[in-house]
This record gives C-alpha cells, sequence and structure tokens, in this order.
C-alpha cells in the first residue's frame, strides 16, 4: 500500500510540474507583454501632452505682447476721464486669453495614472490647477469689465490693470511648469 501510495505521488509530482512550470511562463510572459503594451501606451500619452503643451506654450507667449499693450493703454488712459474701460479694450482690439491644452493629462489621470512619474503627475496636475485658474480669473476680469464697461475713473481703470497682471502671473508660472516639462521630457 505505501509503495503504491508513493508510486501516485511520484507520477502526481512529474505531471504536476511541467503544468505548474507553463502556467509561470505563461504568466511571465502576459505580464512582459502587458508592461511593453503600458509603456508604448504613456510613450504615446507623453507625445500628445508634449504637443498640447507646446501649443498652450505658443498661445500663451502670443497672448501675452497683447495683454501688454492692453495695460499699457489701461497706463495711459488711467487719467483721461473720456475714456472708458470699453473705449480702451476696443482701441486695443479686446482681450486676449490663451487656450491651455491638457486632453491627454485629463485622459491618463483618470485612468493609467499609476504608470506614470510622479515628478511628471505634479507638473501636470499644477498645470491643470493652473489652467483652471486663468479660467477662473479670466471669468472675473470679464464679469469686472461688464460690470464697469463705461467707467471712466482711474481706480476702475486701475483695478482692470491688476486683474490682467494677475492673470498674466499665472500664465507666467505656467510657462514655467510647460518648459520644466518639456525640459524633463526630453531628459528621459
Amino acid at each position: 500500500m505505501k509503495q503504491r501510495i508513493k508510486r501516485y505521488s511520484i507520477q502526481f509530482v512529474k505531471e504536476i510540474i511541467p503544468v505548474v512550470v507553463g502556467i509561470l511562463i505563461a504568466l511571465f510572459i502576459d505580464n512582459w507583454n502587458s508592461q511593453r503594451k503600458d509603456r508604448a501606451y504613456i510613450k504615446q500619452v507623453y507625445t500628445t501632452i508634449s504637443t498640447e503643451l507646446g501649443e498652450s506654450k505658443e498661445d500663451i507667449k502670443a497672448m501675452m505682447p497683447k495683454q501688454k499693450a492692453l495695460i499699457t493703454s489701461l497706463e495711459e488712459n488711467a487719467k483721461n476721464n473720456e475714456a472708458s474701460i470699453q473705449k480702451i479694450v476696443m482701441d486695443s482690439n479686446g482681450i486676449y486669453i490663451p487656450q491651455v491644452k491638457i486632453n491627454g493629462w485629463k485622459a491618463v489621470s483618470s485612468t493609467k495614472i499609476d504608470l506614470m512619474d510622479y515628478n511628471r503627475v505634479n507638473t501636470l496636475s499644477n498645470i491643470a490647477e493652473l489652467k483652471e485658474m486663468i479660467n477662473n480669473k479670466s471669468e472675473f476680469l470679464m464679469t469686472y469689465l461688464y460690470s464697469n464697461i463705461n467707467s471712466t475713473d482711474e481706480n476702475t481703470k486701475q483695478t482692470f490693470k491688476m486683474i490682467l497682471l494677475d492673470i498674466m502671473q499665472t500664465e507666467n508660472t505656467m510657462l514655467q511648469l510647460i518648459e520644466y516639462f518639456e525640459k524633463e521630457n526630453k531628459a528621459s
């Protein structure tokens, strides 16, 4: 009886070892393939994000001289009681706010953020927050503009200028973060 159990045990081990080894090999290959696909996905996401941020950076740089021209016009007409905010804005060809694109970041941040480097995640999160700040400040600027559109007093013009300067400061901070992201992206 003991001999028979020993024989069955040896036979069982001989049959189970190839099955276990086969399963382990299959798991290893599946894991390797999954990691390869994840690396390709993240590389594509970084490319998309870099393209969007590059476009955003150029848009910010293009808008800043126009914003500075409006600020200069506000300064020049601050004491002119005949120049309303509407006239100053119209003479400066309007108000310019850059479009910041972060669609690639939004897509990956809700799905596979764990595959990304922490520093990049942190930088992209900060850029997304700054985008939201610019949107909120721009909305506040427009609300202020509409409620004071015919105003000609110096204090209203100065307040309008300060809001615009605040938006520009946020844009400068965003430019720095975009450039940091680009530098980090090239380094890896």
